[in-house]
């Protein structure tokens, strides 16, 4: 803003002086663009007041009859198609030169719209950033429904913005408000319009779905037509200033708490645009009465997939692992999800209940799964154990019955009869076996001592057991074959002559009468 004197100074040095734009501007410091804004509030025509030459003034009227055919030709295009014609000068000053001749469009007037009591409400989605949960990064999305006529504002928090978090917010809406509107109003978004082409408007099956469920007409707003659901966006830039901002909480449901608190106090006490004597409160309180009855049953809106489990026991759902009994490997099941829990169903069937994970890479077990899972691992390799001892031994099965009726470890005996069936083989451990069942001492610890005692009568010393690890490289392996008469030495009482001729002892006995070379410079 300039003094009133300064404006005078300008107008008296253009008229009285004959002074130019610039002339003037330098002299009374101001910038040339505020001589030419007084001047041309004084009235003073644009040509009298740019009456020094431009390198533009030649292009002039292809730019002027450029932009009458195409007024919203951007300056840069307008720059090129000159450039061609031999402009000369800078894009930045012929910008200022395509906005001296664009044509100004007339300002739109809106009318002011008012709704009745329970008539309308408008709903959008609020972006809120990113937060960190765990290792996963999610989008924190606000959805919110504001009641046109008192303003009353429901507000829930989600992790992303799907449709099934879409329905729960309307269904949410519809419960605190304990009605519904006759008309809601929508953005053009995707949970709501799948396609559009002038006023042919194709909407979401599942929001049609919704709609007839709760009786209610959804609207799209027109195509660049914000004021018609300015409601809900200044309800969103008011939620961002007052209670989102410097807002700490520990999770969603936190933040949720903290937000439905907001909405029946802050908000609700603030006064209303319509009636500025009464707040937001009192004009909802006379609204809530004329909106739609509920239906009895609220509309389902829980996460809904099919999930393949594959060799192991668990359905990934939302970036997580889910627990499943070990009997459905190799199945597709179906996981139903709401913001707390996560239930899998084989048809009709509740098979896993689980808490909701919002982290990322995570086991979610029921230690129940975990544990029958390993329980059917051991019984198996029992049974495979019993298997190998029935079919090596005819007396097998006979012994592990007796073992049962007098409540013996079957699965301990198992694995030592088959330790001895590695190391004595298949027909000395059965007639072992056969001469325990006759002796009336039914048991693995009866059947060893019967195979030891076997093997120390005939003069042989325990087998012992030799565990080769299962690697294919040692079947590479080439072992040379070494001589074994180095070893003779040792049984013949040790009298074979060395090479030299001498023999063990007389070498023995001369090494030691003979004095070493350290001896001799000790005495």
């Amino acid at each position: 803003m300039i003094s009133r004197e300064i404006e005078a100074d300008i107008l008296r040095l253009f008229h009285g002086e004959g002074w130019k734009v610039g002339t003037i501007a330098r002299q009374l410091a101001v910038h040339h663009t505020t001589v030419q804004r007084v001047l041309a509030q004084a009235g003073i025509p644009r040509e009298r007041i740019l009456s020094r030459p431009c390198i533009a003034d030649p292009f002039v009227p292809f730019i002027v009859e450029t932009l009458e055919k195409y007024p919203t030709l951007r300056a840069t295009r307008l720059y090129d198609m000159v450039r061609e014609r031999g402009y000369p000068g800078r894009p930045d000053h012929f910008r200022a030169v395509v906005s001296r001749y664009r044509p100004k469009p007339s300002p739109e007037a809106y009318l002011r719209l008012r709704t009745l009591p329970g008539e309308q409400a408008q709903v959008d989605w609020g972006h809120f950033g990113k937060v960190e949960v765990g290792r996963a990064r999610r989008q924190l999305m606000g959805f919110v429904v504001v009641l046109s006529y008192s303003r009353q504002i429901f507000l829930r928090f989600f992790y992303g913005a799907k449709m099934a978090c879409f329905l729960r917010g309307h269904v949410g809406a519809f419960e605190s408000f304990a009605g519904v509107p006759r008309v809601l109003l929508y953005d053009n978004l995707r949970s709501a319009v799948l396609e559009r082409v002038g006023d042919a408007i194709r909407f979401h099956p599942t929001l049609l779905d919704l709609a007839a469920h709760y009786r209610y007409e959804p609207r799209p707003v027109a195509v660049a037509r914000g004021n018609e659901k300015g409601r809900v966006e200044r309800a969103i830039r008011f939620i961002r200033d007052r209670l989102f901002a410097a807002r700490e909480f520990r999770d969603l449901g936190d933040l949720n708490a903290q937000a439905e608190h907001w909405a029946a106090t802050t908000a609700a006490e603030r006064p209303c645009p319509e009636d500025r004597e009464r707040t937001v409160a009192e004009v909802y309180a006379e609204e809530q009465a004329r909106l739609r009855e509920l239906p009895a049953d609220p509309y389902p809106a829980e996460d809904h997939v099919e999930a393949h489990v594959g060799r192991t026991p668990y359905v990934r759902f939302d970036l997580n692992d889910y627990s499943v009994p070990h009997t459905l490997v190799r199945r597709t099941l179906s996981v139903h999800a709401t913001l707390e829990t996560v239930r899998v169903l084989d048809a009709d069937l509740v098979v896993a209940t689980h808490p909701r994970s919002w982290d990322k890479g995570e086991q979610v077990e029921n230690p129940a799964h975990i544990q029958d899972l390993i329980e059917w691992k051991q019984a198996a390799r029992k049974h495979r154990g019993i298997d190998r001892l029935h079919h090596a031994t005819t007396h097998g099965q006979a012994l592990m019955r007796l073992l049962a009726e007098r409540g013996h470890n079957l699965g301990s005996a198992t694995r030592q009869l088959l330790v001895l069936l590695d190391r004595f083989g298949a027909e000395p451990l059965d007639s072992a076996i056969l001469e325990a069942i006759q002796g009336n001492s039914p048991d693995s610890a009866s059947v060893r001592q019967i195979l030891d005692q076997r093997h120390t009568a005939l003069g042989k010393p325990p087998p012992i057991a030799v565990t080769v690890p299962d690697d294919p490289r040692l079947n590479q392996i080439a072992v040379r074959p070494h001589s074994l008469a180095s070893y003779d030495s040792l049984t013949d009482g040790g009298n074979e002559a060395h090479q030299d001729g001498t023999s063990p002892t007389k070498a023995s006995d001369a090494a030691a009468a003979s004095p070493t070379k350290k001896d001799e410079d000790h005495g």
